[in-house]
């Protein structure tokens, strides 16, 4: 008995090591993979370009309303404001709303709220001429 080879003892320790490393590798690639996946959710979520073309309808909108609609079109700006938010509410699911300060020195500020749930915006140094 004294004479017994441990060649077998390494040869099954070893493969008890391959097979812990082979599991950590597989634990480290699963969670890889979940990272990815949140991360590329958090970048389809967020609403920038809904965000960007609400903000040059509402300029658009405000800029024509300055220029051209003083004298009356039939609609007021509070028209104006609630067929947006309607809009926005019914196509993207979103609350917005926007102020339209009074006209002081050819200037005039707009600030814009925007809200999905998900993501917040506010902006309110915007200066339409006018």
């Amino acid at each position: 008995m004294a004479n017994l080879k441990p060649d077998g003892q390494w040869i099954i320790m070893m493969g008890f090591l391959v097979s812990l490393g082979i599991f950590y590798l597989a634990v480290i690639i699963s969670q890889s993979t979940l990272v990815g996946q949140t991360t590329a959710e958090g970048v389809l979520e967020f609403p920038k370009n809904d965000i960007q073309d609400l903000r040059h309808d509402i300029l658009k909108v405000e800029n024509f309303y300055l220029t051209q609609c003083q004298s009356g079109c039939g609609n007021t700006m509070s028209d104006i404001n609630m067929e947006i938010q309607q809009i926005s509410l019914y196509r993207k699911s979103a609350i917005v709303s926007y102020n339209l300060s009074p006209c002081n020195n050819g200037v005039s500020q707009v600030s814009i709220y925007y809200d999905n749930g998900v993501t917040t915006y506010n902006e309110s140094s915007i200066t339409v001429d006018c």
